[in-house]
Protein backbone atom coordinates (compact mmCIF):
# COMPACT_ATOMS: atom_id res chain seq x y z
CA UNK A 1 0.00 0.00 0.00
CA UNK A 2 3.16 2.03 0.26
CA UNK A 3 3.13 4.80 -3.23
CA UNK A 4 6.50 4.45 -5.34
CA UNK A 5 8.60 6.93 -3.89
CA UNK A 6 8.87 4.73 -0.29
CA UNK A 7 8.26 1.40 -2.01
CA UNK A 8 8.13 0.88 -5.90
CA UNK A 9 8.25 -1.49 -7.81
CA UNK A 10 8.88 -2.64 -11.90
CA UNK A 11 10.32 -5.29 -13.90
CA UNK A 12 13.02 -4.96 -16.47
CA UNK A 13 14.09 -7.71 -18.53
CA UNK A 14 17.50 -7.24 -20.13
CA UNK A 15 19.21 -8.53 -23.42
CA UNK A 16 20.44 -12.26 -22.93
CA UNK A 17 24.04 -11.82 -21.32
CA UNK A 18 24.02 -8.67 -19.80
CA UNK A 19 24.75 -8.66 -16.35
CA UNK A 20 22.11 -7.97 -14.10
CA UNK A 21 23.69 -7.31 -10.64
CA UNK A 22 26.06 -4.37 -12.40
CA UNK A 23 22.78 -2.95 -14.06
CA UNK A 24 21.14 -2.71 -10.72
CA UNK A 25 23.88 -1.03 -9.32
CA UNK A 26 23.66 1.88 -12.03
CA UNK A 27 20.42 2.16 -11.39
CA UNK A 28 20.54 3.51 -7.83
CA UNK A 29 21.35 6.65 -8.29
CA UNK A 30 18.57 7.56 -11.81
CA UNK A 31 15.73 8.03 -9.19
CA UNK A 32 14.94 10.79 -11.05
CA UNK A 33 14.04 8.19 -14.26
CA UNK A 34 12.32 5.57 -12.03
CA UNK A 35 15.35 3.97 -11.29
CA UNK A 36 16.36 3.63 -14.90
CA UNK A 37 18.94 5.69 -16.45
CA UNK A 38 17.68 7.47 -19.38
CA UNK A 39 21.21 7.17 -21.65
CA UNK A 40 21.54 5.28 -24.84
CA UNK A 41 23.68 3.15 -23.59
CA UNK A 42 21.76 1.57 -20.58
CA UNK A 43 18.46 1.83 -22.73
CA UNK A 44 20.68 -0.64 -25.21
CA UNK A 45 20.43 -3.31 -21.92
CA UNK A 46 16.88 -3.90 -22.00
CA UNK A 47 14.69 -5.47 -23.89
CA UNK A 48 11.31 -4.38 -22.13
CA UNK A 49 10.47 -2.80 -18.83
CA UNK A 50 7.51 -1.31 -16.66
CA UNK A 51 6.73 2.12 -15.30
CA UNK A 52 7.76 2.25 -11.26
CA UNK A 53 4.45 1.61 -9.46
CA UNK A 54 3.17 1.84 -5.63
CA UNK A 55 0.97 0.27 -3.73
CA UNK A 56 -2.75 -0.18 -5.50
CA UNK A 57 -0.85 0.36 -8.91
CA UNK A 58 -0.69 -1.49 -12.11
CA UNK A 59 1.24 -1.63 -14.72
CA UNK A 60 1.65 -3.42 -18.43
CA UNK A 61 3.97 -4.17 -20.86
CA UNK A 62 3.79 -6.07 -24.04
CA UNK A 63 6.74 -7.21 -26.09
CA UNK A 64 7.67 -9.76 -28.62
CA UNK A 65 9.66 -12.88 -27.38
CA UNK A 66 13.10 -12.60 -28.68
CA UNK A 67 15.69 -15.18 -30.02
CA UNK A 68 15.44 -18.75 -28.04
CA UNK A 69 17.65 -17.89 -25.12
CA UNK A 70 17.53 -16.64 -20.93
CA UNK A 71 16.80 -12.93 -20.28
CA UNK A 72 17.36 -11.82 -16.80
CA UNK A 73 14.83 -9.63 -15.27
CA UNK A 74 14.73 -7.17 -12.08
CA UNK A 75 13.16 -4.63 -10.03
CA UNK A 76 15.01 -2.04 -10.03
CA UNK A 77 13.88 0.00 -6.75
CA UNK A 78 16.96 0.43 -4.47
CA UNK A 79 17.62 -2.71 -2.48
CA UNK A 80 14.97 -4.90 -4.19
CA UNK A 81 17.30 -6.78 -6.78
CA UNK A 82 18.81 -9.11 -4.39
CA UNK A 83 15.40 -11.25 -4.09
CA UNK A 84 13.36 -9.30 -6.49
CA UNK A 85 15.06 -10.77 -9.58
CA UNK A 86 15.18 -13.92 -12.35
CA UNK A 87 15.79 -15.84 -15.78
CA UNK A 88 12.80 -15.18 -18.47
CA UNK A 89 13.66 -18.39 -20.51
CA UNK A 90 12.29 -17.91 -24.41
CA UNK A 91 12.50 -21.73 -25.90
Amino acid sequence: TLPKLSMGHNVVILNAGEDMAAFATKCITAAATDYVPADEATQKQILAKTKMIGGGEEAEVSFTAPAPGEYPFLCTFPGHFAVMNGRLIVE
